[in-house]
């Protein structure tokens, strides 16, 4: 640091935070609360817990947890002792938890009790942790749990640990602050580095974009493992919002949080919404002051968005990737929309918009790398670059040159550009259906399914066919209680669509999906196409 420069960390916001606002709630959880001048020094005691392990600047410290209290602590007390944090997905199974524990070199684990017990196939390689913290929360079931020899409990390590702030550790903001695992559907997951100075920036992106400050309160239902929550994971305590921390999201209990506490902000995918969505029609509500969802993932429906509206919640639709911690892109809600029927509205807000105001540039690019026309028709790759742009991939530099090819980091993601330079997906580039030779958006006809009255969420995905190639095929999971055909499915698409981008068949069944609530289309893809393939080895 010198008298006109400071490296940008997050870690500077929780420290102005807690100094402006020692007193104001920083954390709820159940009946637990704790102040903002009891969160910092719980971070600390984290912190010198860990320095005193040995832990120094950029080893890893994992985190195996739901959204409790103790991640927020990690995501502020890992990085203060010099260490970066690694958030491992809780829906991993052991075999999964164990390749990241390793790939990422971590010394350390600090794991939620529940959670650890499905650790025990791992046992002989959690040997090979320097220490294990583990807390007992009594929201997760019944107990005693499995723990390995030598796991110290996490409260009362806190609790012996020096309580004075530790020496700031950031020197370079380049330094890495945190390893997020991707879902690895196409192989073993990639170790996406984040560094200080894109946590902080996308840290404030999140409170400019959302609103988020002070007197906001905001409900914890997106996963603080995915992409650090958003970086609301420092977003949050460093612009001194209250947190509301959720173990398990449930639409009931998400409801009366908000009521409860007067949650302002929530964040999670469109399934998160869909849940409050059917709710009010089992049991009709509205929230009595306006509530801000900011939503990612696939692009909540027209018919989605106009049921937030009536629930008076304000959908702010992003999109990003893990390479980009978290949103990197927000529909802008412009002045001149307030007009626009619920419908045409809707349909505006499901675009993903415009670059956040401190990400950097957002381009979609042809085949050879050319910015495509302003027509809403023409197709490319949407390709980012800037300050929200990862580090790159943890001990693999050629797919991290793969993904970083021409100055750009390549998404694979397809969409077009719209007159006024807004950004609008039209799939992924191994979603899109080629069928005869024309191009089907599967979400365009998704759109389409999701406006049914009967249908509560759709996908649709690829199958092989002998004269076109492939065509379309809808998964459909209907409302409760209601009934349909795939016949009376297909006709209500024909009336909207062109008869070649409709669905060939229907499956009625739930759909799976990963676990930050994305459909998994890969999957459904793959039985279609696993079918075909083993019918042609048998011809």
């Amino acid at each position: 640091m010198s008298v006109n420069h400071a490296p940008l960390t997050p870690l500077a916001l929780l420290q102005r935070t807690a100094a402006v606002y020692p007193g104001r709630t920083a954390v709820v959880y159940g009946t637990r609360q704790f102040t903002f001048a009891a969160y910092r020094e719980r971070v600390y005691r984290l912190a010198q817990a860990l320095r005193t392990l040995g832990i120094r600047r950029e080893e890893r410290v994992a985190v195996l947890a739901p959204n409790v209290p103790m991640v927020l602590e990690a995501h502020y007390g890992i990085p203060w002792a010099g260490g970066v944090i690694v958030a491992i997905n809780t829906r991993l199974n052991a075999k999964e938890v164990g390749y990241i524990l390793e790939h990422s070199g971590s010394r350390a684990l600090i794991a939620d009790a529940a959670l650890l017990a499905g650790l025990e196939p791992i046992a002989r390689q959690l040997d090979g942790l320097e220490r294990i913290l583990v807390a007992e929360d009594p929201d997760a079931g019944q107990g005693p749990f499995w723990r390995p020899p030598g796991a110290q409990d996490y409260e009362a390590t806190l609790a012996a640990a020096d309580a004075a702030e530790p020496p700031f550790p950031v020197a370079d903001e380049q330094q890495s602050i945190a390893i997020d695992y991707t879902s690895g559907t196409t192989g073993a997951p990639k170790g996406v580095v984040y560094t200080h100075r894109g946590a902080l920036l996308n840290a404030v992106n999140d409170g400019l974009q959302n609103g988020l400050d002070a007197r906001s309160v905001y409900l914890w239902t997106l996963p603080m493992f995915h992409c650090n929550g958003w970086c609301f994971s420092w977003a949050a305590p460093g612009l001194g919002a209250t947190s509301v921390c959720l173990r398990q999201v449930e639409a009931r209990r998400v409801r009366d949080l908000i009521v409860q506490h007067g949650v302002s902000h929530f964040c999670g995918a469109p399934i998160v919404l869909q849940m409050l969505a059917q709710l009010a029609e089992a049991e009709p509500f509205r929230f009595e002051t306006p509530v801000r969802s900011a939503t990612g993932g696939a692009p909540p429906s027209p018919t989605l968005l106009a049921a937030m509206q009536r629930l008076n919640v304000q959908v702010t639709h992003l999109y990003g990737l893990t390479e980009t911690y978290g949103p990197c892109t927000v529909c802008e809600v412009q002045e001149d929309w307030a007009g626009l029927p619920v419908d045409a509205l809707a349909d505006r807000m499901a675009r993903q918009g415009v670059p956040h105001l401190l990400a950097g540039e957002l381009n979609v690019l042809d085949a050879q790398g050319r910015p495509v026309p302003r027509d809403g028709k023409t197709m490319g790759e949407v390709c980012l670059r800037g300050n929200t742009v990862m580090k790159g991939y943890f001990r693999d530099p050629g797919a991290t040159d793969k993904a970083f090819q021409g100055g750009w980091f390549h998404t694979g993601d397809l969409g077009v550009v719209q007159a006024d330079g807004y950004i609008a997906l039209r799939d992924r580039s191994k979603d899109i259906i080629i069928s005869g030779g024309e191009n089907i958006s599967t979400i365009e006809v998704e759109n389409v399914l999701a406006a049914h009255p009967d249908i509560a969420e759709a996908a649709v995905v690829s199958r092989p066919d002998d004269k076109w190639g492939e065509v379309p095929v809808a998964f459909v999971a209907l409302k409760p209680g209601r009934t349909l055909t795939a016949a009376a499915v297909i006709a209500f698409c024909r009336e909207q669509l062109a008869h070649y981008k409709c669905p060939q068949d229907v499956i009625f069944e739930a759909l799976p999906r990963t676990s930050t609530g994305k459909v998994q289309k890969f999957a459904l893809r793959e039985r279609l196409w696993a079918g075909h393939a083993s019918r042609i080895q048998g011809a």
